[in-house]
């Protein structure tokens, strides 16, 4: 008679024939482990997320050297990929806002407003389902200073996207000093590698 634990092993050993994985299905990557962990509470409110995952640029650059199941998504601009330059490191960029093209001014700021990419989530799920995505698990998500990327961590959990993220809290710019001068932290201001030439590809195709 055929146990039971026998026709499970069978049943497995079928399943693998057959080209399917016994990982679960459907379950993001553990947390990073991080040299140097980012508290929560000592962010700002507008660079926290729901799922608490933080991690800053310097630290990001480690791990993309280190891991290969782990990308950098830039949701910047293009205008600003192209003129403040980018991660070499970045797998897409895939912008969360771009400028609003009326060029309405944000007074209190003193700065132009931005409006949503409504197609930002779709973008984002037609990348993970690339070839570009395979193997990958674990995206680091980058603006300019840790807010934009915060907020589209957000849109991407509400959407679903099951993979692991983590806000690069600093951003490519990095925050601001006393003098208003973005040289206080960041990847750029990390000395990791950047450039302002356009990778074939960076921008997925839409």
């Amino acid at each position: 008679m055929t146990t039971l634990p026998h026709l499970c092993r069978r049943a497995a050993a079928a399943l693998l024939l057959a080209g399917f994985s016994l990982a679960p299905l459907g379950l993001a990557a553990a947390p990073l482990d991080l040299q140097e962990p980012v508290a929560a509470d000592s962010l700002k409110e507008s660079k926290h997320t729901a799922p608490g995952l933080y991690i800053t640029a310097a630290e990001a650059g480690r791990v993309l050297e280190a891991q290969d199941n782990v990308a950098l998504i830039d949701v910047r601009t293009p205008s600003e990929i192209m003129l403040i330059g980018y991660a070499t490191k970045a797998a897409a960029n895939i912008p969360s806002k771009f400028v609003d093209p009326n060029l309405a001014e944000t007074s209190l700021k003193g700065e132009y407003g931005m409006v949503d990419n409504p197609a930002f989530v779709d973008e984002m799920k037609a990348w993970l389902a690339s070839d570009a995505a395979r193997g990958i698990d674990t995206l680091l998500v980058m603006c300019r200073s840790g807010s934009r990327s915060a907020a589209a961590i957000g849109k991407l959990v509400e959407a679903g996207v099951d993979v692991t993220l983590y806000n690069v809290v600093d951003g490519f710019e990095g925050d601001k000093n006393k003098a208003g001068v973005r040289a206080v932290n960041g990847w750029r201001n990390a000395g990791l590698p950047w450039t302002y030439k356009i990778r074939e590809g960076l921008r997925p195709a839409n």
